[in-house]
């Protein structure tokens, strides 16, 4: 071993410490830096990309994606972030989470690359992160490999792979501060992840005008929702259809996605639209995309537990994810009280949020999160009580996610409803602790 690699962490958490250090700025936007490191690694892929931008619905559209394709037969790499439980989580190789010992061995790569060039540059957590997962990706012998963007588009470190296919789903408020503070700027970042002449599928209905003009620009291929594809179905099935000009593909008698919520019909609708759009070089048959909707998995989207009362995990954690989850609860029925545990980033439109919830929840449990980025229980409760008019509403503060719940279990009635939801460290918590409605 050499001086250099005897000096380096050696397993995975102190690799991810060691990450977290290594630059002044957790989020440094920008693709100069994080490129020239890939050029140096040799960093490319042998077989068809397919990125995923958007506001919501990015992790449900790559999940669906990974099992249509593995149904199909196909190698498949998924990369995602951020994760709930383990950090493996964030890359799927053939449909399991990678094993440790093979980022460990990416990240000493890495290192290695870096301490090549001159003058030294820095990157950040998820650059680093980002470059070692693309590594075990390349050297994977994939047929696919799906990437799902961090934030934004334009300027993630995700983008520096060119996309044989894009898809953007839903575009609403979020991150502003970086992202810009109207959905026609923040169009615009998700849109810089099209290429030209490539296929570009927007599955919003409502897009911004400014993704619109960006594919103009660009010269990619648009499959716009409700103009190149559409969907129609009613309560016991659906169907898919692409224009004449996309060569008039259809799938009718489907069954809905596993994936529980409204919002998944349309996530379905444009992953069906991108592979119809690489049928050329991924086909894949009607009862793949069957089966793959059918048994199709995704942790913390509108998931549902067992048992009683009902336990439902959502990491809705902005305005526009929040409303589809009110939108969903809604439709589950009537419970005689609705408890919700809840934990937030602090640059959330918390107000915003809780005026689609309020009229659903009678007890709020407010946590804090163990990161510096959270918004504290007490500001949550805040919040809640500058704009709450539900006389009857009560609330509580807790230091954990799993304190909320338990206190939530300790008062709830077998025929009442929890439901957790913001943070991915809310729902997080939750699924690693095992806890459980009784």
């Amino acid at each position: 071993m050499t001086k250099l690699e005897s000096a380096l962490p050696q397993t995975l958490p102190a690799w991810l410490a060691y990450c977290e250090q290594q630059h002044p700025k957790t989020i440094d936007m920008g693709l100069a830096r994080v490129s020239q490191v890939a050029a140096r690694m040799g960093l490319k892929f042998n077989c068809p990309v397919i990125t995923v931008a958007g506001t919501n619905g990015k992790g449900s559209t790559c999940a669906m994606l990974e099992s249509i394709l593995g149904q199909a037969g196909y190698k498949t790499g998924v990369y995602t972030s951020p994760h709930l439980v383990r950090f493996e989580e964030r890359l799927r190789l053939r449909g399991d989470v990678v094993n440790a010992s093979e980022l460990v061995a990416a990240f000493a790569r890495l290192a290695g690359t870096l301490a090549t060039i001159e003058p030294e540059i820095s990157l950040t957590y998820f650059e680093l992160t980002t470059l070692a997962i693309l590594d075990v990706m390349a050297r994977s012998d994939l047929d696919v490999v799906i990437l799902e963007v961090g934030l934004g588009g334009r300027l993630d470190a995700v983008n520096i792979i060119d996309a044989d296919c894009a898809i953007i789903t839903s575009i609403d408020l979020d991150h502003t501060e970086l992202l810009g503070h109207t959905r026609e700027a923040i169009g615009f970042e998700k849109a810089g992840i099209m290429r030209a002449g490539r296929p570009v599928v927007v599955s919003d209905p409502m897009p911004p005008q400014s993704v619109i003009d960006h594919a103009q620009q660009t010269g990619a291929v648009l499959w716009r929702f409700g103009v190149d594809f559409n969907l129609q179905g009613d309560k016991q099935q659906w169907g898919w259809a692409a224009g004449a000009a996309q060569g008039g593909r259809r799938y009718s008698g489907l069954a809905y996605p596993a994936l529980r919520g409204a919002n998944q019909l349309i996530n379905a609708a444009g992953v069906l639209a991108a592979l119809t759009a690489l049928r050329g070089s991924l086909p894949v048959t009607a009862q793949a995309v069957r089966n793959g909707l059918a048994f199709v998995e995704l942790p913390g989207r509108f998931q549902v537990m067992a048992g009683q009362p009902s336990l439902v995990l959502d990491v809705a954690h902005n305005p526009h994810a929040v409303a589809a989850l009110a939108a969903n609860l809604d439709a589950m029925g009537f419970f005689p009280t609705t408890h919700a545990v809840f934990g937030a980033m602090a640059d959330k439109d918390l107000a915003s949020m809780f005026v689609k919830m309020n009229p659903l929840v009678e007890r709020w449990y407010f946590t804090d999160l163990p990161t510096a980025r959270a918004e504290s229980a007490a500001n949550l409760q805040a919040c809640w009580q500058a704009q709450n008019k539900r006389k009857e509403a009560r609330t509580a503060t807790f230091l954990d996610p799993c304190a909320a719940l338990r206190a939530a279990q300790a008062a709830a009635d077998p025929a009442d409803r929890i439901v957790v939801f913001g943070s991915f460290y809310t729902v997080g918590a939750i699924l690693q602790s095992g806890l459980r409605a009784n």
